[in-house]
C-alpha cells in the first residue's frame, strides 16, 4: 500500500468577474490521482497557476477539497476537522515557498519549533529546547539561533528553519512548496542537497513542487507534469526528460537552458493558458498544442499507460 494516494482530488474556487457578475466556479484542480510511496520523492511541475501549490495545500488540509480522497498510511484526511485534522497535520508537513513570509517575526526560532513541540511531543521544557537544538544542527544552523528572530537570517538561512520546523512534527511525508524558488541561485543547490540528506537519514517522502525541470528531475524519483488543473504525464524523472510524451512535456524541457553545443530545438507554444473559469472544451492543451486534431477538441483525453508511465494525449510522442 502506498504512504499517500490521492484520488480524483477536486479543489475549487467562488469567483466573479466584477461586483454584479454572479459567482463562477474555477477549478483549481480537476481530478487528480496520484500515490506516493514511502521514502519517495515525487516530482510536481507545470508554468505558475496549473495548481501546483493548491495540490500542496490541500494534501496538509490549508485547502479543503470540494470532492477527491487524501489517505495517509490508509487513513482518509480530506474529511477531517477539528482535533482529529490537528493530530493528522504531524505527520504530512509543508515547507512554504516564501521563507520571508512563513515565519512570524515576533517569534524567536525557539518559539517557533516549541509550538511545534509542544503539540506533537509530551517533553518539558528543557527537553523540548535539547530537541530544537538538534534540528537546528540537522539543518546546518548552530544551536546559539534558537533565540535569535528570522530577521537576523539570510533567506537560505530561514530556510533551513523553516525545514527544521516542518521536521519538528516527526512527519512521514513532507510537501516542500517551490521551497528554492525565492532563493539566490547560489544557494538554492544547498537546500536541494540538504533535502535529499535529510531523506537519507530520516526515509520520509516529499513531494517536491517546482517550476524548474532541471531542478525537479535532480531530486525526484519521479515527476508529475501539471496543466490547467490537471496532470498530463507522470513518469520515472530520468524516462521523462529522455523521452518526453506530452507535447506540454516536451515545451517545458525545451525551454530549459543547455550547455550542449547547438543548445536545444525550441518548441514555441502559441497563444496564453486558458482561464481556469471558462477551459477549452476536449483537451484543455488543445488551444497551444502544434498537434492538435479534431479528436482533441471534442474529447478530454485520460491519464493512462503502462510499466509505470502515463500520458493523457490522443497523439503521445507526436
Amino acid at each position: 500500500m502506498p504512504l499517500l494516494e490521492v484520488k480524483d482530488l477536486v479543489v475549487r474556487y467562488k469567483v466573479r468577474s466584477h461586483n454584479f457578475a454572479p459567482k463562477r466556479l474555477l477549478y483549481a484542480v480537476n481530478g487528480v490521482s496520484f500515490t506516493i510511496e514511502a521514502g519517495e520523492t515525487l516530482g510536481l511541475v507545470g508554468e505558475s497557476g496549473c495548481g501546483k501549490s493548491t495540490i500542496g495545500r490541500a494534501l496538509v488540509r490549508l485547502e479543503k477539497p470540494a470532492s477527491g480522497s487524501i489517505k495517509l498510511d490508509g487513513r482518509e484526511l480530506a474529511d477531517l476537522s477539528g482535533r482529529a485534522l490537528r493530530r493528522s497535520r504531524g505527520d504530512i508537513q509543508m515547507v512554504f515557498q516564501d521563507p520571508y513570509g512563513s515565519l512570524n517575526p515576533r517569534l524567536t526560532i525557539l518559539e517557533s519549533l516549541d509550538e511545534v513541540l509542544a503539540l506533537r511531543f509530551c517533553a518539558d521544557r528543557a527537553g523540548r529546547r535539547e530537541r530544537a537544538a538538534e534540528l537546528l544542527e540537522q539543518v546546518g544552523l548552530p544551536p546559539e539561533a534558537l533565540d535569535r528572530y528570522p530577521h537576523q537570517f539570510s533567506g537560505g538561512q530561514r530556510q533551513r528553519i523553516g525545514i527544521a520546523r516542518a521536521l519538528a512534527g516527526d512527519p512521514k511525508l513532507i510537501v516542500a512548496d517551490e521551497p528554492v524558488s525565492a532563493l539566490d541561485v547560489s544557494v538554492q543547490a544547498s537546500i536541494v542537497n540538504l533535502l535529499m540528506d535529510i531523506q537519507r537519514e530520516c526515509g520520509m517522502a516529499f513531494l517536491f513542487i517546482a517550476h524548474d525541470l532541471a531542478v525537479v528531475e535532480h531530486i525526484s524519483a519521479r515527476i508529475m507534469v501539471m496543466y490547467l488543473g490537471r496532470i498530463v504525464e507522470i513518469a520515472p524523472a530520468h524516462e521523462l526528460v529522455a523521452s518526453p510524451r506530452h507535447p506540454y512535456t516536451r515545451a517545458l524541457l525545451a525551454a530549459v537552458p543547455t550547455l550542449a553545443p547547438g543548445g536545444t530545438r525550441k518548441l514555441i507554444l502559441h497563444g496564453d493558458v486558458p482561464s481556469p473559469i471558462d477551459p477549452p472544451a476536449g483537451c484543455p492543451f488543445h488551444p497551444r498544442c502544434p498537434h492538435a486534431g479534431e479528436r482533441c477538441r471534442r474529447e478530454l483525453p485520460v491519464l493512462t499507460g503502462t510499466d509505470g508511465r502515463a500520458c493523457a494525449c490522443f497523439f503521445p510522442e507526436a
